[in-house]
């Protein structure tokens, strides 16, 4: 396994992050596929004895359930203080006011459940999910600052929002001299590369660190186009919401893909992720793995070096696509 510091920081993370939105309960969640805690557990485990040191959850992924199954899991097979335990806040938890959103109210109540839930004193990164219409920035900003003073979190993180967005919030922590962001977790991978226009630059110029969500495009960059459908592709509307619009124009993608893989001798799950790691500010990509297979796939991904004229390749039939992910 190679490690990285986080952005601009002393924090070591796996070049390969495990996602967990995978793990959880189908009856407390929009996705159909997510594995119960028996069938998680194994992965979580591969993932710890490949050096994955990353995870990433979110209090609303089933509803705190995959909090509850990542936190159980690592405390079984873990120590705690080699692990760096990913987290967010602003999806709905409960119905009526103050249920979802990333108000002082909000984040001060859900930090709490979260830890109870991940059975730790603090996560490593706090993450706000989404961009808040109705709070204002300072607020939240500050609310997050405390939470770093009390102990419950060790670093601040963002997630899909506008640029212009992130750049404020960044401006109003340094303003006031509260805890500003150091990590930004991203829509980015081969059939979308929107965050390349203004998100990427500016995460360089300040020293952020970036984890990208759905690297391999829900697995549409890692099979044929015309290949048997899962049952992700089948039921998942956010993923179909993501990429099918543009399918036609994606297709000579995947298909860059394919070549290059075989070339390399190597599975296009490789290729893709190596394209990432080759990115900067990447960090580390978040890898929903539901299979030991998966990571051991995104593991290999490590060795893999494309040159420029590869990476020029791949990149090449890429056309503007519509913003998504930031709502």
């Amino acid at each position: 396994m190679d490690y990285a510091k986080l952005g601009n920081t002393g924090l070591d993370v796996s070049r390969i992050c495990l996602g967990c939105m995978g793990f959880g309960d189908a009856g407390r969640w929009i996705h159909q596929w997510v594995l119960d805690e028996e069938s998680s557990r194994p992965v979580i485990k591969h993932a710890l004895d490949l050096g994955i040191n990353f995870f990433d959850t979110a209090n609303v992924y089933s509803l705190g359930r995959s909090e509850e199954i990542l936190g159980r899991a690592l405390r079984d097979f873990a120590n705690r203080d080699e692990v760096v335990v990913a987290t967010k806040v602003h999806g709905r938890m409960h119905d009526g006011p103050n249920g979802a959103g990333l108000s002082r109210k909000a984040i001060l109540s859900e930090i709490d459940k979260s830890l109870r839930r991940l059975q730790t004193d603090y996560v490593d990164l706090y993450i706000v999910h989404r961009w808040d219409d109705d709070t204002p920035i300072e607020e939240t900003m500050e609310a997050l600052h405390d939470v770093v003073r009390a102990g419950k979190a060790r670093y601040l993180g963002a997630s899909a929002m506008w640029a212009w967005q992130f750049q404020k919030a960044l401006h109003v922590a340094e303003t006031h001299g509260w805890t500003r962001f150091v990590a930004m977790q991203d829509h980015l991978n081969l059939l979308y590369r929107e965050e390349e226009r203004e998100m990427l630059p500016l995460c360089r110029a300040e020293g952020i660190g970036v984890t990208p969500y759905s690297p391999l495009a829900s697995g549409r960059l890692t099979r044929d186009w015309s290949s048997e459908r899962t049952l992700r592709s089948e039921t998942d509307q956010v993923a179909k919401g993501k990429y099918d619009a543009t399918a036609d124009a994606d297709r000579l993608v995947v298909e860059r893909v394919a070549e290059t893989a075989e070339k390399h001798g190597v599975p296009r799950v490789h290729v893709a992720l190596a394209w990432l790691l080759q990115k900067e500010p990447v960090v580390a990509p978040i890898v929903g793995a539901t299979k030991t297979q998966h990571l051991d796939d995104a593991v290999g991904a490590l060795a893999v070096t494309l040159s420029g004229d590869e990476v020029t390749y791949l990149e090449e039939p890429y056309v503007p696509h519509p913003v998504v992910g930031h709502q």
